[in-house]
Parts: C-alpha cells; structure tokens; sequence
C-alpha cells in the first residue's frame, strides 16, 4: 500500500498532533481556502472534484489505520487512533465532513473564500485540519486554470481587433505542450485538464484522461500530427527537404492541418528555399494548411520574420477588418512562451498588418510547472472553532504581514448576477450580508459539494467550460 492508497498518511507529520492541541471542549472547527492575491487579481476556480473523488471518495478502513499507527510511531508522532477507528465504525469509514464550494469554472476575485469545509461530528473537529495538505493542493489545477484563461482573455482579444472569425479560432489558439516539463504524472493530468478548461488544444493526454474519469467528457481536446526535431534531422542536413516532403506525403489531405519544426538548421533559409520554392506547389495541391513552428531564438522577432518569409512564398488575403491572412500556411510558436512573450508577439504582428488568424501557440513549463502556491497566494485558514457549545473567531492578524492576516468567523460567499462577489459571516447558519447588498439581488454562491462521505454535485466539463467562458475581460 503506499500514501495515495491511505487517506490517513496524505498528509503533514504535524498534522497528527493537532488533535492533542485544541482547547478543551472544542467539538467543531470551521475552514476557509483563499486566493489572498498574487499573480492575476481573479482566478478561475476549478479541480476541486478531481480531488473529491480521487482522494476521499474511498472509505478508510482499519487497514488504513493501523499502517497509519505504525508509521507515526515510528515517526516520532502521535496518532488518534482512537478517532480514526471512530469514523471507521461510526461512519463506514466515510469521513463526517461538509465542504462547500463555488461552482467549478467560475471566475472569482482574489480575497474571496472558494470552499469552506467543516466538521460534521463533534468527535471528528479536528478532520478539516488533518486534511488541510491533501485539499489545499487545489491551489494547482486553480491557478494553471486562472493562467489559461488570462492567455485566453489576451488571445480573445487580438482575435477581436483582426479577425473575422474570433469565436471559432479562439479554442485551439493555446496548445498545451507542458506534459514533458512537470514534476509527476498526476501533475500532468490535473494541470493539462485545468487548461481545457479554457482551450481545447493539447498534447497532454493525461489531461484528456482526467477530464473523462473526473468530469465525465468523453474526449475534452485534439492533436494534429507535427514533427518533432528527431524526425526531421534523422534526415540528415542534406536531405532535410525531403524529411518535410515526407510529412506533407504522410499526412497531407485536403482539409488536414501538418505542422513541421523548420529550426533544425535555418528557419529562414528551410522557408525560403524549400517551403517557399522547391515545395511550395505540393503545399499547395495538397489542400492541406501547413503550420510552419520555429522553436530558438527571440520569439517575438522569428515570428514575425517567419510570417513575412511565408508571406513573400504563399502570399496573402486581406479581411475585412483590413489585416492579412497568409494562404496555405500559418506558424505556432511554442519555445519561449509565457503570457508576456505572447502578447508581445500579438502586438508585433497586428502592428505589421497580420491577422492572429495566422498564429497559434504552444506553451509548457509555463503554463504547467513555473507556478507555486504563492502565484496565487492560496491558504487553507481556520476561522472558527465552537468550544463549549459557543463558536469563536479564529483568525490571525502577524504583525510582521498584514497580507496574511486571515478571516474570521463562520463563512460563505455571495455573488450576483453581474458577476461580482463579497465573502460574508454566516450568523447562526443563517447569510448575513453587507445590508447595502440586500436589494441588489446577492445571494449564496457557495454549494455543498461533498458532505458525509456523499459527492453532491457532479459538474460536467461542458458546464465548467461554459462558466469560464461566460467571463470576459
């Protein structure tokens, strides 16, 4: 057995103390999880269900206690097995929680509580707490979501200015090519299906997996074939047009999309002389789009050469929003991609009178793996506990940083139908909002997503898509 197959040892080794820590006649405990800002000023909150059901749909059993008791005592921890063995005989091993949650693809200002999870039996106060590790790691599929739909707000609206057809290319506009660059498996799958929720263009298919086991969508993006470097050098310099004769003879059709590496030696030159002349005229009777990917130097400057060189070779329409199309052939750019780097390629080409119709991106470390905790500023806070029959505030306030200071109290989230959102206390169970707030048609945007070992809600891909997509800069 090892730790994902045991609930009980996902988790910090100070978490099984905790239970010793709290004051006496504590028999509830109240927690929150935040954005408390960073990177994006809203985030995109999804991923939560994956975990649900990856993680504590299973019951514990105790076999799972018992590794757990030996290990912590090896450890040099202590262990409440005694509650463990609790919520195994009392609850069938089904942990006796309620989190409660914003729905999954909504667009969320940071400093706003996203789920709140509490207690459910006053012999289990301290579950929220010991769980804190396994469901804070939400934090990841939320913020490769929230980095996806920003890129997506900026594509969206290049796409606006110089295109004709804005809402049919935006989809497959950022392709994921972060698989290679992440730290696990799980990673891929979690982080490739967060940015479907915004594109529906990757090569990761743990992504494709994930989207299908934990939202039910049979097949979430699409690939195109495209050469790698191998492919085309296992040619040999000499023979480096006939490598790419060999993509358009394999997979060129009419309607089908070839994209090619041409960086190998001299993009220009590979452009110039054997796209741009020795080839051009297959490219063309094919019926095929070539997508032409550079992959060194300065993206913002290849690019753009790039796009002049296939101009000169292939030529060009202009839409009618005045920006040119080139015919045949377009570019993706997947080295060096970052939000940045991006929308200064946008700004580059739309000054030079391209449309983004000819342009798509890759992106991998960056979309998947140059991100932490703190892109975001994600916490899991306890903010009440009842002690004695009476709840308490909990909160911290550290001198030192005031950007940690925490909230307090009972909570849940409010929201209208203009998209805007105000964390509120909760008085007796019972929303409490700001009174300037109760005639603009506020209510509770928090539902209850898992409760007592039950999943609740079970959104659908679609759902979550249409959420992100319904928001827009």
């Amino acid at each position: 057995m090892n730790y994902l197959d045991n609930l009980l040892l996902n988790t910090d080794s100070y978490k099984a103390s905790h239970w010793l820590q709290y004051p006496p006649g504590t028999d509830a405990t109240f927690f929150y999880v935040e954005s408390r800002g960073g990177l994006h000023d809203r985030t995109v909150f999804f991923g939560l269900q994956a975990i649900l059901k990856q993680c504590l749909a299973k019951p514990v059993t105790h076999a799972d206690v018992d590794e757990a008791r030996d290990l912590f005592a090896a450890h040099g921890e202590p262990f409440n097995e005694s509650g463990w063995r609790t919520i195994v005989d009392t609850h069938g091993g089904r942990l006796p929680l309620r989190i409660r949650a914003v729905s999954e693809g909504s667009v969320v200002p940071t400093h706003q509580a996203l789920v709140t999870i509490e207690s459910t039996d006053p012999n289990a106060y301290w579950l929220p707490s010991y769980l804190e590790t396994l469901l804070l790691r939400l934090w990841y599929p939320v913020t490769v979501a929230t980095i996806s739909w920003h890129a997506r707000q900026t594509i969206a609206q290049f796409l606006e200015r110089t295109s004709d057809d804005p809402e049919g290319q935006l989809p497959f506009k950022l392709h994921d090519f972060g698989a290679r660059g992440v730290s696990s498996g799980e990673s891929a799958a979690l982080g490739g299906m967060a940015h479907l929720v915004n594109f529906m263009g990757t090569d990761t298919v743990a992504g494709l997996l994930a989207a299908r086991a934990f939202y039910g969508e049979p097949m979430a993006a699409f690939s195109i074939p495209a050469a790698e470097h191998s492919t085309i050098t296992s040619w040999g310099r000499e023979r480096e047009v006939d490598a790419y004769r060999n993509m358009l003879q394999q997979f060129g059709r009419p309607g089908s999309i070839v994209a090619v590496v041409s960086d190998s030696y001299d993009i220009y030159h590979a452009i110039r002389e054997h796209w741009g002349k020795t080839l051009r005229e297959e490219v063309i009777a094919s019926g095929a789009t070539l997508v032409v990917r550079p992959d060194s130097g300065d993206p913002v400057e290849v690019v753009h050469q790039c796009l002049v060189l296939l101009d000169e070779a292939f030529g060009h329409d202009v839409n009618s929003r005045g920006f040119k199309v080139l015919r045949h052939v377009r570019v993706i750019q997947g080295d060096g991609i970052n939000p940045d780097s991006l929308r200064a390629i946008l700004e580059r080409i739309t000054s030079a009178g391209y449309a983004t119709d000819n342009l798509a991106f890759g992106m991998g470390g960056a979309l998947l793996q140059k991100l932490d905790r703190d892109t975001q500023k994600f916490a899991l806070k306890c903010s009440a506990a009842r002690v004695d029959g009476r709840w308490i505030d909990v909160y911290k306030d550290p001198v030192t940083d005031k950007g940690k200071s925490s909230k307090r109290g009972r909570l849940t989230l409010l929201g209208n139908a203009e998209g805007q959102y105000q964390t509120t206390m909760l008085d007796n169970g019972v929303v409490t909002p700001d009174p300037s707030h109760l005639d603009e048609g506020w209510s509770d945007a928090l539902v209850t997503v898992w409760e007592d070992g039950q999943l609740l809600q079970d959104w659908s891909f679609a759902e979550v898509r249409a959420r992100a997509a319904a928001v827009r800069l």
